[in-house]
């Protein structure tokens, strides 16, 4: 038998909501997520632009179907503040926007080198990209090509949207760093560029096998953690299987992409894309640790701790 309704104060917080209702009516055994259904139906939002906190202490209730009225504390003339998170924009196509700015400026820089490069001998025409270059443009485009795969058909995303200014913060990562940056100075004719040369079948060939190891464990990383979470779910869970059951790390996928870019530095040497290495390496890492802590707080003694977040023996 359901319980008795119980009547909820609603105000706004921040800018007004036109058609904010200032009451509504919720059973104990509601969930937070039916909540937010019910004030953005009636104040004709979308979902993902609300947030909710009690009045009472300010705390935030989450939008989760795991989430109980109850469990929040919620009863009979509670209150609750709603706030306008401003437009949102779905995290998949966030992705998707970060992960084209490499794919677009590379071929680009690539194709057009005697319109953005002057030739280092004008006499001697205009030289053709060397094999590392080449090499550097497969493996860099593929690699994002690959991102924008699982984008589509592998990663399951537990926040449905982000504030759609904050797209231009995310993409500059990928369209400044990864895109100009390494572009400008992997693909250029100029003698000091260390691609511009020829490069031994051994390091070719080691960088093409660290690509591919880094690619196929990272895929393999992303379909373990695909399967522990439904579609359009937001449910965690212990990955055990695939890379995660022999790799001593919390986060094997970043150890796997950590070894695919070690590949194409490799391809290039240039500083540009360890400089990009670097600082992705640093965020991946921060990522990893959070991680942890995340795992060592939820699930408790069900999780076996790990001693390295990352990288074996490093982070």
């Amino acid at each position: 038998m359901s319980s008795k309704p119980l009547e909820i104060s609603v105000r706004p917080r921040g800018k007004p909501i036109k058609k904010l209702p200032e009451n509504t009516y919720v059973r104990e055994e509601d969930t937070a997520e039916d909540l937010y259904l019910h004030i953005a139906a009636k104040s004709r939002f979308s979902v993902h632009r609300l947030r909710i906190t009690k009045g009472s202490d300010g705390t935030a209730i989450p939008n989760k179907r795991d989430v109980s009225i109850e469990s929040v504390g919620l009863f009979d003339q509670s209150s609750i503040f709603v706030k306008d998170l401003g437009p949102q924009i779905a995290w998949q196509t966030v992705f998707l926007i970060e992960y084209f700015g490499p794919i677009l400026i590379h071929p680009s820089i690539y194709f057009l080198r005697p319109y953005i490069y002057i030739a280092p001998n004008p006499s001697g025409g205009y030289p053709s990209p060397s094999f590392s270059q080449t090499l550097s443009l497969t493996l860099i485009v593929t690699h994002f090509i690959k991102r924008e795969l699982e984008t589509l058909f592998v990663h399951r995303f537990s926040a449905a949207t982000m504030p759609a200014f904050n797209i231009f913060k995310n993409s500059a990562h990928y369209w400044l760093l990864a895109g100009l940056n390494i572009a400008l100075f992997t693909y250029s004719p100029s003698p000091s560029c260390p691609t511009a040369h020829a490069v031994s079948e051994a390091i070719a060939y080691t960088a093409i096998a660290l690509f591919v190891i880094g690619e196929l464990g990272n895929l393999s990383a992303h379909l373990t953690l695909m399967g522990l979470r439904n579609k359009g779910g937001k449910e965690r869970g212990i990955p055990t299987t695939g890379v995660f059951s022999f790799v001593p790390v919390t986060c094997p996928n970043y150890f796997f992409e950590a070894i695919a870019w070690a590949g194409i530095w490799l391809s290039n040497r240039s500083l540009s894309t360890g400089v990009f290495v670097v600082i992705a390496l640093g965020q991946m890492a921060i990522w990893a640790r959070k991680k942890e802590r995340n795992y060592r707080k939820e699930f408790g003694g069900r999780y076996k701790k790990k001693t390295f977040a990352m990288i074996p023996g490093i982070v």
